[in-house]
C-alpha cells in the first residue's frame, strides 16, 4: 500500500508514507526496503516536508544497516544528485536543510571509495557552503554534519590519490583564513580539526611532505596566540595541530622561533585541572619529536613545573598523567637521566616521588597507551637504573617491583583522590562556543612506543638481560618479593623462557 502512495502525487500521503518505512524500517522485509531506494531518492528531490522526510529516510536505513554498501551503489549516482539538487545553493541559512546534510554524511560513509567518481562535482559545493554558512552560523547540527563530510570527503580522496591534498587546501584554506580572521568562534574548533587533518595527511607522505610550507607557515603565529587558548573549545584542537606542526613541520617550528611560546602553552595547560593532560600529550610530542639536542636546556625547568604542580594540585588525572609521562621519559632518554633529571631540582625528590606517588599510585593509570608507558618507564628503571640496582633508590626495587606486577594483574584503581573535590571552575562569563569532536577528522596518532607492545614480554625480557649483564643481582631481591608477587612473576618467565640466575 505505501508503494502505491509512494508513485502518487499527493505531498501529505508521501509524507506519511516515507515516515511509515522511516518509522517500521526494522520490522519491513529487506526486499521491499531495498526495491524502495530509487522511490526515496525520487522524493528528495520534492520540496519542504516530502524532501525531508525522504533524506531521513534514507540515512535511518543506511545507518541502521538495512540498505548495504552493495545495495547503494548502483543507486549512489542518483541518490548524491537528489541530496546535492535538494542542498541547493541558499544564500541565506536560515534554508539549509540539516538531515539532507546528514544523508549526505552517511551516503558518503557507507560508499566510501565507492563515491570517489562523485566528490569532484560534490567539493566545490561543500566549499561554497561553508563559506555561506560561516557568515550565518546559525544550524549548528547543519554545520556539525558539513565539516564532518568535508572531513569525511578528505581522508577518501587523499587515500586514493594524495596528491589531492593541494586541491582540498586551495579550495579550504581562504574559507578557514576568513573564519580566523572574522573571529566566527562557533567555527574555529572545527578548522583547527580540519588544520590538522590536512597538515597530518600531507605531512605523512599525502601530496609529499614539503608541500604547503608557505601557508601551514602563516598559521603558526595564530596558533600560539595567548588570546584563541582562552576559550574551552579551542584547547583540545589547539593542542592537536600544534602537535601537527612539531611532527610534520619540525624545523619551520624551531625555524619561526615560536618554541618558547609552544612552552608557554604547555605551561598554561599543565597549571590546569581541567587541560593538564593536553600538556601532557603536547610536552610529550615536542620531546619525542624534537628530542634531547633542542629541548634538553628546558628539560628541568619542565620537570620543575610538573613537580610544582603535583605539590599543589595532586588530582587523579594528574597523577596518571605525571607517571605515564615520566615512564615515556625513562624509555627515550633512560632511566638514570631522568633520576639525575629529577635530582638536579631537589635532592632527594625522585625517592620521594617513588615511595609517595609512583608506588602507591601505579594502580590508578589507566588507558592502554598510559598503561604501557608507566609500565615500561617502570622496567627501565628495575632493568636499566644504576641508582635503583646500586645507588641510595636500591631499597625501593622490591616495591617499584611489586607495584608493577600489581598493574598488570589487578583492576585499575578508580578511588579519588583528595584533590579531585575541588574542581577547578574556569571563569568564563557568557556565551562559550562548544567543542564537538570531528569523528570524520580523527588522526592516526603516532605511537611513541612503538616497540613495546607487551609490557609483560618487555619486562621479563628485561630482567633476563640484567641477569645476564649482572649474574646473582636478582635473586636475592626477587626472594624480597610478596609470595604472589613472586608466584605471578615466575609465571611471566616461564611464559617467556626467561631464566634468571
Amino acid at each position: 500500500h505505501n508503494i502505491v502512495v509512494l508513485v502518487n502525487e499527493l505531498p501529505v500521503l508521501k509524507a506519511d508514507a516515507l515516515k511509515y518505512v522511516m518509522t517500521f524500517r526494522s520490522l519491513l522485509p529487506k526486499e521491499l526496503i531495498t526495491a524502495s531506494v530509487p522511490l526515496l531518492i525520487a522524493h528528495i528531490g520534492g520540496r519542504g516536508v516530502v524532501c525531508t522526510y525522504g533524506a531521513c529516510a534514507v540515512e535511518k536505513l543506511i545507518a541502521g544497516g538495512m540498505v548495504s554498501r552493495a545495495a547503494l551503489l548502483p543507486h549512489a549516482g542518483a541518490l548524491l544528485g537528489a541530496l546535492f539538487t535538494a542542498l541547493g545553493q541558499a544564500h541565506d541559512p536560515q534554508d539549509h536543510n540539516e538531515y539532507v546534510m546528514k544523508a549526505i554524511l552517511r551516503t558518503l560513509s557507507c560508499l566510501q571509495d565507492g563515491c570517489l567518481t562523485y566528490l569532484g562535482d560534490a567539493l566545490p559545493k561543500l566549499a561554497h557552503m561553508l563559506s555561506v554558512v560561516a557568515k550565518n552560523p546559525c544550524k549548528p547540527h547543519f554545520n556539525h554534519y558539513l565539516f564532518e563530510t568535508l572531513s569525511l570527503a578528505v581522508s577518501l580522496v587523499t587515500k586514493s590519490n594524495p596528491s589531492a591534498i593541494s586541491a582540498f587546501e586551495d579550495a579550504l584554506f581562504p574559507i578557514f583564513q576568513e573564519i580566523l580572521q572574522n573571529d566566527v568562534q562557533e567555527f574555529m574548533p572545527y578548522v583547527f580539526q580540519m588544520l590538522s587533518l590536512l597538515l597530518e595527511l600531507r605531512g605523512g607522505g599525502a601530496g609529499g611532505a614539503g608541500g604547503g610550507g608557505e601557508a601551514y607557515g602563516a598559521l603558526l603565529p595564530c596558533v600560539v596566540a595567548p588570546a584563541l587558548w582562552e576559550r574551552p573549545a579551542n584547547v583540545r584542537p589547539l593542542v592537536r595541530l600544534l602537535c601537527a606542526f612539531v611532527a610534520h613541520r619540525t624545523q619551520l617550528v624551531l625555524d619561526s622561533g615560536r618554541l618558547n611560546a609552544m612552552l608557554g602553552v604547555f605551561q598554561k595547560l599543565i597549571a590546569s585541572k581541567t587541560n593538564d593532560h593536553e600538556g601532557f600529550y603536547l610536552i610529550q610530542t615536542m620531546l619525542y619529536k624534537f628530542g634531547n639536542d633542542v629541548m634538553g636546556q628546558y628539560t628541568k625547568q619542565i620537570i620543575t613545573l610538573l613537580f610544582q604542580r603535583l605539590s599543589s594540585s595532586k588530582t587523579t588525572k594528574y597523577v596518571r598523567g605525571l607517571i605515564a609521562f615520566l615512564g615515556f621519559y625513562a624509555v627515550h632518554f633512560g632511566a638514570d637521566p631522568l633520576i639525575d633529571l629529577v635530582e638536579s631540582v631537589q635532592a632527594g625528590m625522585f625517592g620521594m616521588y617513588v615511595e609517595r606517588v609512583l608506588v602507591p599510585d601505579l594502580q590508578r593509570v589507566g588507558g592502554a597507551l598510559e598503561r604501557r608507558a608507566a609500565a615500561a618507564g617502570c622496567v627501565r628503571l628495575l632493568t636499566d637504573s644504576q641508582h635503583m640496582l646500586a645507588g641510595d633508590l636500591a631499597p625501593l626495587w622490591p616495591r617499584v617491583l611489586q607495584a608493577l606486577i600489581s598493574l598488570f594483574e589487578l583492576p585499575t584503581d578508580e578511588s579519588a583522590l583528595p584533590d579531585d573535590h575541588f574542581i577547578e571552575v574556569d571563569d568564563t562569563p557568557g556565551y562559550q562556543a562548544q567543542y564537538a569532536q570531528l569523528t570524520c577528522a580523527k588522526g592516526a596518532a603516532g605511537d611513541p612506543l612503538a616497540g613495546i607492545e607487551d609490557p609483560v614480554a618487555f619486562l621479563a625480557t628485561s630482567l633476563g638481560s640484567l641477569a645476564s649483564r649482572a649474574p646473582g643481582v636478582l635473586p636475592q631481591r626477587l626472594a624480597a618479593l610478596d609470595e604472589p608477587h613472586r608466584q605471578a612473576l615466575q609465571h611471566y618467565l616461564n611464559t617467556y623462557s626467561v631464566q634468571i640466575c
